[in-house]
């Protein structure tokens, strides 16, 4: 139990593995091409400027977030680093952008001129990603449709106080086996980036390359990589090949039990009464629920390890609690640790597992505890 996480229940950070995992990455995608390292949603829910430390210390220069509050965040611990805001952004917001000195992406002239009027007015320049919708259908100028591009990016390549940097797009399924859809992409993006330097308009910088794709495709590392999953240890989907990019997963979620009961046979443990023991039970509770990220529809399939133990969740898991039973457990004890997320060396939850069981992906899974659960770095 740590006394700093005022909580018997922690998600713990392994800043060692997340080093580890840097290092990995760095060597897979090349040295020769700028890091962009992806900490967005809190670093996926791994706290943004403990891992910005790390990429820091790696000599990443480059970050990438998703909210403007993300970035001030980072501005405000001290971050000095580039750092892109992967979303758009209203022009209400424009003198943010250029007081927190953020790369803004753009895809739109007139949004674009209310950035240049914004940085004109504090005597600044700001530079400026131009997004490229080859097929994610999200965010950026339609690839396909570049005689509008270009006259509207020549727009933008005219103002005085916006400067454009590079130009992205993002990657829809570079994490399936089959990867036509991506090579499609690619060829967009590459079509893009011609159309617009025949047209004279200077390109520096492109990036295209997501987590899957410093994994398996090559070809579309170009200039800069956004790793993102793969920096927390966790691998973009089932279908990648994982002997690509060895990987440590960096979350933890443990707790500690904090009270026991012993409960005779026919005894209904939870909301809806979804457990009842058939014989004399332990119950073990601990302070984790659904606010904390443990998925309510995980309950019925839900396990955790006490003491070397595999345990099933008894019941539907809580808003800020759950219920285990321990019945299997020799000498269990309050104060237990439990491994909710995470390994023993022998058994082990991954983030993988829960998503799996609950209809979702890693991604949320991480991100969800890291919203108010505390964060214990350990190395």
């Amino acid at each position: 139990m740590y006394k700093e996480a005022l909580r018997p229940v922690w998600a713990e950070i392994n800043l060692s593995n997340f080093d580890y995992n840097v290092k990995q990455i760095k060597a897979k995608m090349g040295e020769d091409r700028e890091f962009i390292g992806v900490i967005k949603a809190d670093a996926y829910g791994h706290g943004a400027v403990m891992c910005a430390q790390v990429l820091r210390d790696n000599g990443v220069k480059t970050f990438a977030i998703a909210t403007l509050q993300e970035a001030i965040t980072l501005r405000k611990a001290g971050a000095k680093e580039r750092i892109i805001i992967l979303g758009l952004t209203p022009d209400m917001y424009a003198d943010t952008l250029v007081e927190y000195d953020i790369m803004p992406v753009v895809c739109n002239s007139d949004n674009a001129k209310a950035i240049n009027d914004a940085a004109a007015a504090a005597g600044k320049t700001v530079d400026c990603l131009l997004a490229v919708d080859t097929g994610m259908g999200r965010i950026g100028y339609l690839a396909d449709d570049t005689e509008y591009a270009v006259e509207d990016v020549k727009r933008i390549a005219a103002l005085p106080n916006v400067k454009i940097f590079g130009m992205f797009s993002h990657m829809s399924t570079a994490d399936c086996v089959d990867k036509t859809y991506s090579h499609q992409q690619e060829a967009k993006f590459n079509n893009f980036y011609d159309a617009l330097t025949k047209a004279g308009i200077e390109v520096p910088f492109r990036t295209l390359a997501n987590s899957a794709s410093i994994m398996e495709i090559p070809s579309v590392l170009f200039d800069g990589c956004r790793p993102g999953i793969i920096l927390y240890g966790q691998y973009p989907s089932h279908e990648v090949v994982k002997a690509e990019l060895p990987l440590k997963p960096v979350m933890q979620v443990k707790a500690n039990i904090v009270h026991l009961k012993f409960v005779p046979a026919d005894f209904s443990v939870g909301y809806g009464r979804k457990y009842i023991s058939k014989k004399p039970a332990t119950i073990a509770t601990i302070g984790l629920g659904y606010a904390d990220g443990y998925p309510r529809p995980y309950s019925a399939n839900a396990k955790v390890i006490v003491n070397g133990v595999v345990c099933p969740i008894a019941g539907n898991i809580c808003m800020d609690q759950c219920m285990i039973d321990v019945s299997n457990v020799p000498n269990v004890n309050v104060g237990d640790e439990v491994i909710v997320m995470g390994s023993d060396g022998v058994n082990s939850i991954t983030a993988d597992d829960i998503a799996d069981a609950t209809g979702t992906i890693n991604y949320e899974i991480t991100c969800a505890f890291g919203q108010r659960l505390p964060k214990v770095y350990v190395k």
